[in-house]
């Protein structure tokens, strides 16, 4: 037993951050002092207040040490876990409540309301320790399942009546699929799991993976289990190494304990996992393209029907869920579906993990309870919006997805509320805007990803697709007309009609998301020539105000082409023709005399 547990996060975020030498450092030093045998030393997964990495916890005291630098660890190691005193200065501030008093991390704003279900794991256990995993009821559900030789129809109903809905995007419940994939006769089924995680800014289902790889394992083979397959594959993108390191590790550690492989907990149950990476193309998320990447072949969609559970990998009956939907399952099994359902609202029971980033204070990992509202994640849970600047919109499924407004900030955050105003769920990227974004650049800047990634099967969505962006690109550079407005919109219902997949079917949601909510800017681009966020190069001048220039020709200075002219103790002028609008002189302005116009 160690008197002291320092918990590090070993995240992508926090690694990114030199966590991994903040490790070896505290190894270095607690070997210098002597305390090797009193002090463990913990690699954990993502705690989720990413703005804070790197972080790292003492336990017992839990003292909750935000971006650590590896020249903080010595004093950490001399003061704290030698002499028993607390560094307060490293503190994340919201802990401590006065010179001798700290509060423990779920009590700060961040955490209150939030409700670990599928992160449940991340942050606390060693996720390269099957042992740790184990000891917090790992493999518990699983080993009740197949020693007690519960029949798969009853595995099957009790998802079913947990009403757990697929996390990764269209909210499909994930007991009816098990249901449609077990009625379906077969000499070999398949489990998969979707870990490709393409939205911008998502990094829920990697956190995951990095933080708590046994329980995907686990639940993978209790669908295993209950549809008659015996083997497994997880589908994850190349570009998260420590995912992939981690997760392979737990899948070896499985095998050697029994818990994969031949006969598993000796129930004449075969089950086994093996990885496929991906190269990071968007579309095969889409499961279809998933599957034909798993084969082999060119990632691209097939024609439904047949669905995955008839004829899905290698033409045989799977089931394909995403990591945070597997994240939740052995829970169900330990805790029973009441306990899931009494979670959330009626039609969308459970937690949903949000990433959340854009213009908020804390972006990071959240969990919460589905029917939470928009206002509570961004201003409580998030912490509001920096720099005295007011919300604008939320832009939640990502490229899928649509922008919520700040008139609708207090809709309930669920898989019906969502689509009723125009957006979706998705995997969970949850991007929050204030009013210096403009939205019709957002939309552009999601057409733009979906143009990238389109596999160019079907033609709505190869050259719609690149039609809505070169009227966007238009509209931004101040050569939009109102019949383009109208154009735009048009082309967005054709190709959602006419699209072979999902990627081309929610290409256009953006668009008319913001369309619906933000046509007066859509209009000012292409009637007044004017982007009212100021945030569309071409459509934006700096201009100088005469009564607040000093005339220190400090922009002058720093204008990279020369576009500002003046003498000392003079107001300057910008020639517009010039000037490139990058912003330098604005920056550099001490007196607030450069304006956006």
């Amino acid at each position: 037993m160690f008197r002291s547990n320092v918990l590090v996060c070993g995240g992508t975020g926090c690694t990114s951050s030199n966590s991994e030498k903040i490790i070896e450092k505290l190894h270095e030093e607690i070997n210098a002092k002597g305390l090797e045998k009193e002090v463990n030393v913990v690699r954990t997964g993502c705690f989720g207040l990413c703005a804070l990495g790197p972080i790292m916890i003492v336990y017992p005291e839990g003292a909750f040490y935000s971006m650590v630098t590896p020249e903080d660890v010595p004093e950490i190691v001399e003061e704290h876990l030698l002499k028993g005193r607390i560094v307060k200065r490293l503190l994340y501030k919201e802990t401590v409540v006065d010179d001798t008093t700290t509060k423990s991390l779920n009590e700060t704003q961040f955490y209150e309301k939030q409700m670990r279900v599928a992160l449940r794991n991340c942050g606390v256990i060693n996720p390269e320790v099957i042992d740790e995993y184990i000891a917090l009821d790992g493999y518990q559900a699983v080993g009740k399942i197949l020693t007690e030789k519960i029949p798969p129809e009853q595995v099957i109903q009790t998802m079913l009546d947990s009403g757990l809905r697929g996390r990764g995007g269209a909210g499909f419940p994930t007991g009816l699929k098990w249901k449609f994939a077990a009625a379906n006769q077969a000499d070999q089924k398949y489990v998969c799991c979707n870990a490709d995680e393409g939205d911008p800014g998502a990094f829920m289902d990697r956190s995951i993976l990095e933080g708590d790889p046994h329980s995907i394992i686990e639940a993978m083979t209790i669908a295993g289990y209950a549809i008659g397959a015996t083997q497994g594959y997880v589908y994850i993108r190349a570009e998260y190494p420590i995912a992939v390191k981690r997760l392979q590790i737990a899948i070896d550690q499985a095998r050697e304990y029994g818990l994969l492989g031949k006969n598993i907990f000796d129930s004449g149950f075969d089950f086994d996992i093996e990885l496929r990476l991906g190269a990071g193309a968007f579309v095969c998320g889409e499961e279809t393209a998933l599957m034909t990447s798993i084969e082999g072949k060119r990632g691209e969609p097939r024609c439904r029907p047949p669905f995955p559970a008839l004829k899905g990998l290698f033409q045989k009956p799977t089931v394909l869920n995403n990591v945070e939907t597997y994240a939740n399952i052995p829970q169900i099994f330990l805790k029973g579906p009441a306990w899931f359902r009494s979670i959330g609202t009626e039609k969308s029971p459970g937690t949903k993990v949000f990433a959340l980033g854009g213009k908020i204070h804390n972006t990071g990992l959240v969990e919460v309870p589905m029917g939470t509202t928009l206002r509570e994640v961004v201003e409580d849970i998030g912490g509001g919006i920096p720099g005295g600047h007011k919300f604008k919109a939320a832009q939640t499924g990502g490229p899928s997805g649509g922008c919520i407004p700040a008139s609708l900030i207090d809709t309930p955050i669920d898989y019906d509320s969502l689509i009723a105003i125009g957006s979706m769920m998705g995997s969970g990227g949850l991007i929050v805007m204030d009013e210096t974004t403009c939205m019709v650049d957002i939309a552009k800047f999601f057409l733009e990803f979906t143009v990238d990634e389109s596999c160019g099967k079907c033609t709505p969505c190869r050259v719609g697709t690149k039609r809505l962006l070169e009227i966007l690109n238009k509209i931004t550079s101040g050569n939009g007309t109102l019949e383009d407005i109208d154009r735009l919109e048009e082309l967005c219902y054709y190709i959602k009609e006419n699209s072979l997949c999902g990627l081309g079917q929610t290409a256009p949601n953006p668009v008319l998301s913001t369309l619906k909510y933000y046509r007066d800017e859509y209009i000012a681009h292409v009637t007044e020539k004017r982007c009212p966020a100021g945030a569309c190069k071409a459509l934006t001048n700096y201009v100088i105000d005469a009564e607040k220039c000093k005339g220190c020709t400090l922009c002058a200075r720093n204008c990279p082409v020369g576009a500002i002219s003046g003498a000392v103790r003079q107001p300057h002028v910008i020639d517009t023709q010039k000037c490139i609008k990058c912003g330098v002189c604005r920056e550099k302005c001490k007196f607030g005399a450069i304006e956006k116009k």
